[in-house]
C-alpha cells in the first residue's frame, strides 16, 4: 500500500519521502558510529584501570615480600 501511495505521488512528494529515508539512514549511522566509539573508549579505560589495579598488586607483593624478608633477619 504504502509503495503504491509513493508511485502515485508527486515528484516533489517522492523527493520528500526520499529526503526522509536519507536523513534516517544518516542519524541512525551516526548513532551506530558514535555507539562505536563509546564502546572502544570504555574498553580502553578498563584496560587501564585493569592495568593499574594488577600494578597495584605487585606493589603490594613486593611491599610484603621485603616486609617478610626484613621480619626473618
Amino acid at each position: 500500500m504504502a509503495w503504491w501511495k509513493y508511485k502515485k505521488s508527486s515528484p516533489e512528494d517522492q523527493q520528500k519521502v526520499k529526503d526522509t529515508f536519507n536523513s534516517a539512514k544518516e542519524n541512525l549511522t551516526k548513532f551506530g558510529n558514535d555507539l562505536k566509539d563509546k564502546a572502544n573508549q570504555t574498553a580502553d579505560q578498563l584496560k587501564e584501570r585493569a592495568g593499574e589495579t594488577a600494578d597495584q598488586f605487585k606493589n603490594k607483593a613486593e611491599e610484603v615480600k621485603t616486609d617478610f624478608q626484613n621480619a626473618a633477619q
